[in-house]
């Protein structure tokens, strides 16, 4: 028996033994040849013992990174996404002749040996030395499995990838410490499930799962002898052996595996020949990896789910945590996208805009009381080709969103409204509105008050649009003076209160300037999502939810799952039921003989407003019934193009405005997302028209404005007239483009160019 020491360690003679046979055995697999200096190696040796023991005896063994799955409100399939494919299974879910296979050709003494194959590593040794050349390593299948550990972790990072797998006899004596520690606490099975999972396969796949589903579109549970024979020789070389690109290297090395088989007694001879003579039998399933990947125009709101994910606290303390989260994947991500509205939102905008119309259009629908969003989409396909776009116009810039969003013209009037009727101004309210005014001044702000130094004036879109009016027929047919003087009545501060309970804020996320132009006419930058969120605490009786996509989200961790904490939409009053139903009621007269009749659906109460830019660069219709709000949006994404004279969708426009392109867009959206839904009632409250007879010598003009009696057909005035000056930019367009930089859309900067 040799010596133990006092403590019942090994003496330092058999510690010394320890060492120089992991030190040869290092060297040989390793270098793969004959050692001649083992003696001096030996000496060299006995000084680094303690430095071996030293050496961490413990593998961390970093969660598998696996492929994410995200699914719609009814547990339909939106997308898969991941940074490896890769899907962790049990070992009982792995065909028999997989396990056979790999262990034939990659460790055949595996069930024999210890993590150190003493006998597998003299063979290579006097193999290589009479070849004289590396012809055969010795590393075990545990080994593999340890070096594999050490690749999963390095992740992505080049540097961390070169230390892993880097050839040094310090790297190889780490490997096989922890290649005895990992021995003695999983065993042969563990090891062998914990191998086929990790490693890789070629064409993106990682695990044997992936892998099986990549070449041949089934479980691993289901590969047969030669199809098992096949991924198991592809291991050694995934380049060399790839089936896909070179199916006569493939093949051979297949019937490799299989010869080996034989040999071990895991099939019979006649077996193998018979398995060598079949065809590969490929059929091979192309990576679907990432939301350009997503169903039914899916691609932005899956995209807008990932941002999410990394912009929430509750998924990690920063970005760089969250997305360590996000990239190790094993997610199951329950979304609240409901498949019937988002195939409705796709169809009506394939039906109303075609991808290479020089203008775009995004819509999104969200759900009243509860900030469940049910549908996004939009005309411009995701993708990096022409005519497609990585932008999600849907959505704000801090979530893959454009730079500031799109100016939303009279879209933002019932805000004011609102503003007005919580300051107690009576629904009845009329105010002079002729058909040009000065912007009033002084109005006051929080703090100090606005003045028009420059003596801005502003006009409505129609020489025959002249006050006196009241708030219904203003709403309805959208006559700015009136609003503007409503402004001045009631001051800027309430409205830019208002505007924050209904969270309503620039594309670039800042608040509205307090100034006539943004808090009354709309001229700043929003996005779709933050318009349709608004509107449905219209929908609710005045209670402002913000908006969800997540619903629910598992995580597999190995063969273990555990479920995440998500972001609720947390929902608080903004306005009075009152003023809520007398809105409804003022916007329900837009859709029933305004602006946005064009819009209005005939099965069911609904609502909204329309909105359209200086020279025509946007238009808008926001609309909702009490159980679903949805906003559209049409224009240039560089506010580039004027839309006159324009053809959209295959339809000749001379003039577009927000209930002509924008209003069919939304009502056909939500007829398909409503079809065989509840239809609730609004309650509407009763708001007296004001006197008919003032109209009566104005309509002799009628051919030089609108038409209340027919829908906006290109042919009608719009719902915006000029506004002189008042944006961000001081453009002069008041109404406009806001005076944004050339770069509006530039992008997250995710892919080439950048701007779309």
């Amino acid at each position: 028996m040799p010596k133990k020491r006092s403590g019942g360690g090994l003496s330092p003679t058999q510690q010394a033994a320890k060492f120089l046979g992991v030190s040869v055995l290092a060297g040989a697999v390793l270098a793969g040849i004959a050692l001649p200096a083992v003696g001096a190696l030996g000496l060299a040796a006995k000084g680094s013992v303690e430095g071996f023991d030293a050496l961490p005896a413990n593998l961390k063994t970093p969660p598998l990174s696996q492929r994410t799955t995200i699914l719609d409100a009814e547990g339909g399939t939106i997308a898969t996404v991941y940074s490896r494919d890769r899907t962790v299974v049990d070992l009982k879910d792995i065909s028999p002749y997989m396990q056979k296979a790999i262990v034939a050709i990659e460790d055949s003494r595996f069930y024999e040996h210890g993590a150190i194959d003493l006998k597998g590593v003299l063979r290579a040794l006097n193999k290589n030395a009479r070849s004289g050349e590396v012809s055969e390593g010795a590393s075990t299948l545990t080994q593999q499995y340890v070096k594999n550990v050490f690749v999963e972790e390095a992740g992505d990072d080049p540097t961390k990838v070169a230390q892993a797998t880097q050839q040094t006899i310090g790297r190889k004596i780490q490997e096989l410490k922890l290649a005895i520690q990992v021995e003695e606490e999983l065993g042969k099975k563990k090891i062998l499930e914990n191998y086929l999972n990790i490693t890789f396969f070629g064409q993106q796949a990682y695990g044997v799962e992936a892998a099986s589903q990549r070449y041949f579109s089934k479980h691993a549970k289901d590969l047969n002898v030669q199809e098992a024979a096949l991924l198991a020789g592809i291991v050694q070389s995934p380049s060399r052996y790839d089936p896909v690109n070179d199916e006569a290297e493939a093949t051979k090395r297949r019937n490799v595996v299989l010869n080996r088989m034989a040999q071990v007694g895991d099939i019979s001879p006649a077996q193998a020949e018979k398995a060598k003579k079949a065809p590969l039998g490929l059929k091979v399933s192309k990576p679907k990896n990432g939301c350009i990947t997503a169903v039914n125009d899916a691609s932005f709101f899956c995209d807008y789910v990932r941002e999410v994910f990394l912009s929430e606290a509750v998924f990690g303390k920063t970005r760089k945590d969250r997305a360590k989260v996000w990239n190790q994947g094993g997610l199951t991500i329950r979304t609240t996208l409901d498949p019937q509205a988002q195939e409705s939102v796709h169809q009506s905008l394939k039906d109303h805009v075609n991808k290479s119309d020089s203008v775009a259009a995004a819509s999104t629908l969200v759900e009243p009381g509860t900030g469940r969003i049910v549908a996004m989409g939009q005309s411009k396909p995701y993708g990096y080709g022409k005519n497609e776009t990585e932008i999600n116009y849907s959505v704000d810039h801090a979530v893959g969103g454009s730079n500031y969003g799109f100016p939303t013209g009279s879209t933002f009037k019932p805000f004011l409204a609102a503003a007005a009727l919580e300051e107690n101004v009576p629904a009845t309210k009329e105010y002079p509105s002729p058909f040009a005014m000065d912007y009033p001044s002084p109005i006051q702000t929080c703090d100090k008050p606005w003045i028009n130094d420059d003596g801005y004036r502003l006009e409505n879109e129609n020489e025959s649009e002249v006050g006196p009016y009241r708030l219904k027929e203003a709403m309805a047919k959208s006559v700015n003076t009136y609003f503007v003087q409503m402004l001045a009545d009631i001051g800027l501060c309430p409205v830019a209160s208002m505007a924050d309970k209904l969270h309503v804020h620039q594309g670039n996320g800042d608040k509205l300037p307090q100034n006539p132009s943004a808090l009354a006419l709309g001229s700043v930058g929003m996005s779709p999502l933050t318009m349709a969120s608004a509107y449905a605490t219209f929908a609710s009786r005045g209670m402002y939810c913000t908006p969800v996509a997540i619903e629910s989200i598992t995580q597999k961790v190995g063969n273990k799952q555990k479920s995440l904490e998500v972001p609720k939409s947390t929902c608080s009053r903004a306005m009075t039921e009152k003023t809520a139903d007398s809105v409804n009621t003022l916007l329900q007269g837009v859709v029933d003989s305004g602006t946005g009749k064009a819009a209005g659906l005939s099965d069911r109460d609904n609502a909204g407003k329309t909105g359209t830019t200086d020279e025509r660069k946007n238009a808008w219709f926001v609309g909702y019934t009490p159980n679903m709000s949805g906003a559209v949006w049409v224009g240039s994404a560089s506010q580039e193009v004027e839309m006159k004279n324009i053809t959209i969708g295959g339809v000749y426009h001379p003039l577009v405005f927000g209930g002509a392109v924008p209003g069919p867009i939304w009502k056909d959206a939500m007829t398909g997302a409503l079809s065989g839904k509840d239809s609730p009632s609004f309650n509407l409250v009763d708001i007296p028209d004001g006197d008919k007879n003032k109209d009566k010598d104005k309509d002799k003009d009628k051919d030089k404005g609108r038409d209340e009696d027919k829908p906006d057909d290109g042919n009608n005035g719009d719902d915006d007239g000029f506004i002189a000056g008042l944006t961000n930019g001081g453009t002069g367009d008041g109404g406009g483009d806001g005076g944004f930089p050339g770069n509006l859309i530039q992008g997250p900067g995710n892919g080439p160019g950048g701007r779309r």
